[in-house]
Parts: C-alpha cells; sequence; structure tokens
C-alpha cells in the first residue's frame, strides 16, 4: 500500500475518482491556524464563555422582597418622618413669636403688689414662652424681701402665670414713725403707717432688736403660734431667754418661759384661750410648764 504525501498548503488536492473499485479514499486537509492573536474570548456571543460585570445575567430570576422587610422598611421611613417634623415644630414653637409673652399674671401676694411684680418681669416680654426659665423669673423678682419662691407656668399662646409665696411675719418693729414687718429671721419684709393695719405683736427696741440675744427666742415662739392666736397678740418681750412674754389685745398677758416645747405649750394657750371665760376673767396664763398650766 503506497502513502501520499500531503501537499503545500494553499493547494488543492485532486480526489481520487470513485469509480476505482476499493479505492481508500483521501484525507480531509483542514487549514492551520499560525496567528497567535486568535483566542476563544474574541468569539462574541459565545454561550460557553462566562458573562462580565457589564452584561447583566438574564438567567439570575430577581425574586421581590418580602413583605416582612416591606413593613420593616416604611416603618424606619415613617420614624424617621415623624423625627424630623417633631424637630421642626419644637423648633418652630420654640423659636416661634406667635408664643412670644405678651401679659403676666401674678397670684399669692400680698406684701408686695401685683403692678410691682409685672414691671420687674417686663424684661420677659417679647420673648417666645418655650425660653422663658424659671431661674430667670426668680432672678428677676429676687429684689423683693418678702419672696420666698415662686412657680411659673406658660399659658399659651401669649400668656405667663407666676405664683407668688411669700415669707410669712411674725412681728413688727417701730422705726421712724413707721411699722416694719418681720419674719422669724428678723428679715424686714414690708413696712406700713398705721400700727392698727397689722394685727401682729409689736417687740421693743426698734430695728436693732433682731440683733438682740433674746430676739431668736421671741421669733421663735411667735413662729410656732397659729394665725388665729398671733392676729391677738399687742406685743412681746423677754427680759432673757428663758423669760418669753406674751400679751393679748385684751391685757392679758402669757408667761411662755423658754423657747422649748412650743407645739405643746401653743395647744394649751388654745384651749385656755377658747375656754368660757372665768369670773373674774383670768389675767395671767402660765404655760411655761405646758403639763400644768396655770391662771391667776
Amino acid at each position: 500500500m503506497s502513502r501520499r504525501k500531503p501537499g503545500r498548503p494553499g493547494t488543492t488536492s485532486q480526489p481520487r475518482s470513485t469509480s476505482q473499485a476499493g479505492a481508500t479514499p483521501d484525507p480531509v486537509s483542514v487549514p492551520r491556524i499560525t496567528s497567535s492573536k486568535v483566542s476563544m474570548l474574541d468569539i462574541p456571543d459565545d454561550p460557553w464563555l462566562p458573562r462580565t460585570q457589564d452584561e447583566p445575567d438574564s438567567s439570575v430570576v430577581a425574586f421581590p422582597q418580602s413583605p416582612r422587610k416591606r413593613r420593616r422598611r416604611n416603618l424606619i421611613l415613617g420614624l424617621v418622618f415623624l423625627v424630623l417634623l417633631m424637630a421642626g415644630l419644637l423648633a418652630y414653637l420654640i423659636f416661634s413669636p406667635v408664643l412670644a409673652l405678651r401679659s403676666v399674671a401674678i397670684s399669692g401676694n400680698t406684701l408686695v403688689t401685683s403692678e410691682e411684680a409685672v414691671a420687674a418681669l417686663n424684661p420677659l416680654l417679647g420673648e417666645p414662652l418655650p425660653q422663658i426659665a424659671d431661674e430667670e423669673v426668680e432672678r428677676l423678682l429676687e429684689g423683693f424681701a418678702p419672696i420666698e419662691s415662686v412657680t411659673v407656668a406658660a399659658v399659651p399662646p401669649s400668656g405667663l402665670a407666676v405664683t407668688i409665696r411669700e415669707r410669712v411675719p411674725v412681728a413688727i418693729l417701730q422705726n421712724d414713725g413707721q411699722f416694719v414687718l418681720i419674719d422669724a429671721e428678723g428679715r424686714q419684709l414690708a413696712s406700713v403707717k398705721d400700727r392698727d393695719a397689722v394685727q401682729l405683736p409689736l417687740i421693743d427696741g426698734g430695728t436693732e432688736a433682731v440683733n438682740s440675744e433674746v430676739f431668736s427666742s421671741i421669733a421663735t415662739v411667735l413662729a410656732a403660734l397659729p394665725e388665729s392666736i398671733l392676729n391677738q397678740l399687742g406685743h412681746a418681750s423677754a427680759e432673757s431667754v428663758d423669760s418669753v412674754e406674751l400679751s393679748l389685745t385684751t391685757d392679758q398677758t402669757i408667761f411662755w418661759g423658754s423657747a422649748e416645747e412650743n407645739q405643746a405649750k401653743a395647744l394649751v394657750l388654745e384651749a385656755l384661750l377658747a375656754a368660757p371665760p372665768t369670773d373674774p376673767p383670768a389675767k395671767e396664763f402660765d404655760i411655761s410648764t405646758p403639763t400644768s398650766p396655770v391662771t391667776r
């Protein structure tokens, strides 16, 4: 059997005639690729090649978001919107001139007039109500000695209610034709010209009486008395810290003694004054020992 040498590239081999019985067909000649630039990646739309990131994969199915995730997303968006809305509303209320202070109402005052308190708070007029602090109101009213504390409440849209708590006067001192009201600490609260306008006991010694060694004992006793008895007193004095003496407007005297057991002594005195008068009426009540009171 003879072998046929393959022809050169570019030449076409003539097939043998098939008429010859038993002849073997010539092999098919395949062109040889000699260029190094030919690559399988250069074949467009090759279904066997991996797709790049820029090309969408039509084989991936996009499933819809679950209702639970959708509800969570909507809830978060709703909360964010609500927070922003509340922040905007709060900023509007704080800085809006709609809530600017235009009127002040004063209550609870006796020694300080409402006109004086309102005049002292004039610097607050025009400020938005949310920006007015209690401390600022207290600072403006701290110059009034009778005021112990204040309570502030906003009255929208433009009002402010100030409730004043005043110190309690327990006695009066005479000073240059005027009568000065003092509290249990000796603080001067107010002054009046008419002695009868104030139903409080008078302490001798003028305004310097607060510096005496017996003043503390007298003031402590007066502070322990109920208002019903305090208003019946005309005078209070003491020669020593253990000899406090009170006098009623009915010319009856009360020997209190020391500034001890004040609550018990006040209850005994209240009972004695409420009892039917004796015949002759008692002129002196000695309650220095509250368990054994004596009337004379």
